[in-house]
């Protein structure tokens, strides 16, 4: 068996004028959904909920479940592999002409077109395929794998 870790995450889309919300890491070259992990437990919902209020300061409303998402990545000495669990929210105080300011010193937001992710380097890259194939169709429970 391989050493490493597995991560359980709820990620969060929320949508403004055909963009969706993503951070990243300040410095890094890659995006990805607002959210984190989910505590031992704590519902896939609430620790979404508590995730986003941590990161934009602002409450969320889990709409729907779409999808999930496997990701692996790492040195192959010490790979970690993570289980994205991916819902619609909502949040009335948010608008897609600026931003929402962190609040946490290492994240930054941005809001990006639905039909761009590739761009930003949106990570797990199937999300930027699966996001608008979700969005547009009302998928649930759609399934995508780096591995």
């Amino acid at each position: 068996m391989t050493k490493g870790s597995i991560e359980l995450l709820a990620r969060g889309v929320l949508i403004h004028n055909g963009c969706v919300l993503l951070a990243h890491v300040k410095g890094a070259t890659n995006t990805f959904l607002p959210g984190g992990h989910i505590a031992f437990g704590e519902s896939a919902e609430a620790a979404l909920v508590r995730e986003i209020r941590e990161e934009i300061g602002r409450p969320v409303r889990v709409k729907q479940f779409l999808g999930a998402v496997e990701h692996g990545y790492g040195p192959e000495a010490d790979p970690h592999c993570e289980l994205n669990l991916v819902f619609a929210v909502e949040c009335d105080s948010l608008s897609s002409t600026r931003a929402p300011e962190s609040q946490e010193g290492h994240l930054e937001f941005l809001w990006q077109p639905l039909n761009d992710l590739a761009s930003v380097n949106l990570q797990p890259y199937p999300l930027c395929d699966l996001l608008p194939q979700w969005l547009e169709d009302g998928a649930k429970g759609g399934w995508g794998s780096t591995l």
